[in-house]
């Protein structure tokens, strides 16, 4: 009797092994799952992106002002009865004569 005891035991952990550890295991289904969620969120992101990428283009087909915006922003142009001001921050100067010398000189 004892003997078919450990062979049903037996027969149960070979037909367990496959659920657990397997190719299909459960933790496997797990992981998968976890990859595709995150590939999900990834690709939301990308929709979006696209989205407003898809939104300028016809933007810049269909008016005149997004060129205008754009050729302003990256070229900075200008129109014929506009004045153009750029105001740059001035280099950050040294607080001290002293730390002025230092600096100059390269000796800390």
């Amino acid at each position: 009797m004892r003997w078919v005891t450990v062979l049903l035991v037996s027969l149960l952990l070979l037909l367990q092994w496959p659920l657990w550890f397997g190719e299909r295991s459960w933790f496997a289904v797990q992981r998968l799952e976890n990859q595709l969620a995150q590939q999900n969120q990834a690709n939301a992101q990308l929709q979006a992106e696209n989205d407003r990428l898809a939104a300028r283009v016809h933007d810049l087909q269909t008016g005149l002002s997004g060129v205008q915006d754009q050729a302003r922003r990256e070229m900075g142009m200008v129109k014929p009865d506009e004045i153009f001001v750029q105001i740059v921050p001035p280099a950050s100067a040294p607080s001290t004569p002293a730390s002025a010398a230092v600096a100059a000189s390269g000796v800390q």
